[in-house]
């Protein structure tokens, strides 16, 4: 058994100048004592929630996961519901929220005060958006309250961008819309002194390879303090067709696209999930850690169960039940036991490497005694409560 902290022995961050960033690992040594609670059988609260306040979006991405969760309700989250939510998520321990599921919250009128109220009862929120809806006056509004934005850049070039993103290679106007108000936010970061981390994100299928160093320079270029490539997920079935035997043809380039990192912004992948598309792990503890809210205001365990062939996994909906109602029930806590269970296995019954990724094989490693999660002691990384 090695009594290791996985941040230790894999530690694949990237130093900003605002501190270090973790983008290709976990967070669980920091909060050590609610691990400690887990494996003593305690029922706890996600550390962070990944969710959505709308299943809309303007953009047609051809890599969205979003694409396999049809066919779902698509109900409008009210900003009373929004907001109730986060004081339940106060209430039973939930320490960060992010923005980041199936849809673009941007385009929800509960948006602003919903990042308002997270940032006033102490709930870090962080926020990934294409930046088409994301204008001045509502940068302005959120952007103090933030702990980052990601920004989804498909390609560094107007044509590979749109092409991807929208409808095709002629709709350009949507990269300039982005590009423009990305470079607000990084000039109104710079003017303000905000501590808000910027970053841009790259979802590579293989057919997009000639904008891996487009993207890489227009990152540096735009100023942001990182931009971060990342494989894309599918579902078991293969809906979008990701081809993984092509990745390894491509890391020359990803290391190139590397290269291109400066002082200001760096440029990352996220080799874990790139050189590993099938998870290592058959029990599917994550959840418990890092839970997955759909736009609709469905609760599931986690976004690749959103679809309606997966009912039987979705625990309820927090536009007609409190949330930390759903979180005491018991349907809650036997749909988590039955995912940490031997009947189910991560490898066959859902798709590939989920958003718990990271979470969910530290802990297996941690349940097997093959690499033990340790507290760690001394300066924290940048946004540690997004585990």
């Amino acid at each position: 058994m090695n009594n290791i902290n996985p941040n230790n022995f894999n530690d694949n961050s990237v130093q900003t100048k605002e501190g270090k960033l973790i983008l290709d690992s976990h967070k669980l040594s920091y909060h050590y004592e609610r691990v400690k609670a887990w494996e003593n059988g305690e029922q706890i609260a996600p550390v962070s929630v990944d969710m959505a306040l709308t299943r809309a979006c303007g953009a047609m991405c051809s890599f969205c996961y979003a694409m396999v969760q049809e066919p779902q309700e698509r109900a409008s989250i009210k900003t009373k519901d929004a907001l109730n939510l986060l004081d339940d998520f106060s209430e039973i321990g939930v320490k960060a929220v992010s923005l980041i599921s199936d849809g673009e919250s941007t385009l929800s009128k509960a948006y602003v005060p919903f990042i308002q109220h997270a940032s006033n009862i102490g709930i870090d929120v962080g926020n990934a958006t294409n930046g088409w809806e994301w204008e001045p006056e509502k940068i302005d509004q959120v952007l103090p309250s933030l702990t980052w934005v990601r920004f989804t850049v498909a390609a560094g070039t107007p044509e590979g961008y749109s092409k991807i993103m929208f409808k095709s290679e002629k709709h350009t106007e949507v990269f300039d819309r982005a590009m423009s108000n990305i470079r607000y936010a990084v000039e109104l970061k710079k003017k303000l002194g905000l501590k808000v981390t910027l970053g841009l994100q790259m979802v590579l299928m293989p057919e997009f390879r000639d904008e891996i160093i487009p993207f890489a320079k227009l990152a540096v270029d735009l100023g942001v303090d990182y931009g971060v490539i990342k494989h894309c997920s599918d579902d078991e079935f293969g809906t979008l067709g990701v081809d993984y035997s092509k990745y390894e043809e491509m890391f020359p380039l990803l290391k190139e696209a590397e290269a291109l990192s400066n002082e200001n912004t760096k440029i990352t992948c996220k080799w874990d999930k790139i050189k590993n598309s099938v998870s290592s792990y058959k029990r599917f503890y994550g959840p418990q850690f890092l839970l997955q809210i759909s736009g609709s205001g469905l609760v599931a365990p986690a976004g690749l169960f959103f679809n309606a062939r997966y009912s039987k996994l979705h625990i309820g909906n927090y536009v007609d039940e409190r949330f930390k109602d759903i979180f005491k029930s018991d349907r809650y806590w036997k749909i988590m036991d039955y995912l940490a269970s031997p009947y189910f296995n991560a490898q066959t019954m859902m798709g590939t490497l989920p958003i718990q990724h990271y979470v969910s094989e530290a802990l297996d490693n941690h349940v097997k005694g093959e690499v033990k999660i340790v507290k760690q002691t001394g300066k924290k990384p940048l946004h540690v409560n997004f585990v």
